[in-house]
């Protein structure tokens, strides 16, 4: 393992008697639900998204201030302490979180399980200028990207219009970073834009790329566990509508689907690193030359991770296991054509790509056919689906109009 396991008085690496998970929301949800099922205690700490905390599977809830805060290590190992947390596994959930535990991973390592790289290694794959580059090497196609180290050479830079641009890792809460992309069709807009941009997190994290046509139909994504470098279980599947459309801020319908290139891809860059936990890897086929392009690697459950038990190959319960040093059967391919959805921006996302004539409601209805997972709704744990609309609301209505964090 990268991450060195809590050790007893003899040396002895400890088994984990349960898991803590920090932040995140629809997969932090359904990860609960995968070792709440099999009777493993799970704790949450967040300081962002509530939803999870409201699954029957969610033993307790602690709330700190967050990845970013100078005392967050101090925090989670006082934890351990005071709530007999000592040789959990500590799954880290969202940007941010993956970021503080790779790079705290000698302490936390003393008080907790952790199947995660160092930083060193893992920032190769997170931070997207290093992952494109390391993508160069492998012989593993991304979109064309522009280098801007200023605001004037951004300004008078020949780009090929349009443009996308990111930050270069998730995680933050500025209006940029919380809306993780912003589309230029044109010189003007562009030079906005990146002025924004480099504004909120500084020049030298601004990611600019050509935008690759197509919506979420164009849209792959490789989904695994790792253990000592090498894929314990792995599959793939289709974004296959996403909110916004064009390039989503979450998925709203994915799809299990074969898609061989993409495991391919995907095994490179992971094993570069010698890769250890869960991961999604995030790709785009540009219609234009046949490629895929690698987009985005979320080493963390992600928000359709449910689909996973839904199609055959229930990572969070194999997760536990690898954290258990228990072997590790091959389980079976995932099951094709199983999808997941998240209902509430799924409809949104139907109302503008119907009106647009790319997809037909007879189509879309079809679509509910093949759903075996959703985003909140669980008939075992029914609290996360009915407080959903409510907290979805809630949070567009003060991060958007009152500017609270």
């Amino acid at each position: 393992m990268q991450g060195n396991a809590p050790q007893d008085r003899s040396g002895v690496a400890k088994r984990p008697t349960g898991i803590v998970i920090l932040g995140g929301a629809h997969g932090t949800l359904a990860l609960a639900r995968s070792l709440g099922r099999q009777k493993v205690p799970v704790w949450l700490i967040s300081n962002d998204n509530p939803l999870p905390s409201w699954s029957r599977y969610v033993r307790r809830t602690l709330h700190w201030r967050g990845p970013g805060d100078p005392d967050a290590v101090p925090f989670l190992l006082e934890a351990a302490k005071e709530c007999g947390l000592a040789g959990f596994l500590l799954v880290p959930a969202g940007d941010a979180e993956v970021r503080l535990v790779s790079q705290a991973i000698g302490p936390l390592s003393s008080a907790y399980r952790i199947l995660l790289p160092p930083w060193e290694d893992l920032r190769w794959l997170c931070e997207k200028p290093l992952l494109y580059r390391r993508a160069a090497e492998l012989g593993v196609d991304f979109p064309p990207t522009y280098h801007l180290a200023s605001v004037e050479e951004a300004a008078r830079v020949e780009v090929r219009f349009p443009v996308v641009l990111k930050p270069n890792m998730g995680g933050g809460h500025d209006d940029f970073s919380r809306a993780k992309v912003a589309r230029a069709d044109d010189r003007a807009s562009f030079a906005a834009a990146f002025e924004h941009a480099a504004r909120q997190i500084g020049v030298e994290n601004v990611v600019v790329q050509e935008l690759i046509p197509g919506g979420g139909e164009s849209q792959f994504s490789y989904a695994a566990l790792w253990r000592a470098g090498q894929p314990v279980a792995e599959f793939t599947a289709r974004r296959t509508r996403q909110y916004p459309i064009e390039f989503g801020y979450t998925s709203t319908f994915v799809e299990v689907v074969e898609e061989p290139q993409a495991i391919e891809s995907a095994r490179r860059l992971l094993g570069s690193i010698r890769h250890e936990g869960l991961v999604e890897v995030e790709f785009k086929h540009d219609a234009r030359d046949g490629k895929l392009r690698v987009l985005d690697v979320n080493p963390r459950p992600w928000s359709w991770f449910a689909l996973a038990a839904a199609a055959g190959v229930d990572l969070g319960a194999m997760l536990w296991k690898a954290a258990e040093d228990g072997e590790l059967a091959p389980p079976a391919p995932a099951r094709t054509g199983v999808s997941w959805m998240y209902l509430v921006r799924d409809m949104a996302a139907a109302g503008r790509l119907v009106p647009a004539g790319r997809l037909t409601v007879g189509a879309y209805l079809r679509s509910f056919a093949s759903v075996r997972a959703w985003a909140t709704f669980s008939p075992a744990d029914i609290m996360p689906a009915l407080i959903d609309i409510p907290l979805t609301a809630w949070r567009v209505l003060t991060r958007r109009f009152f500017k609270i964090y």
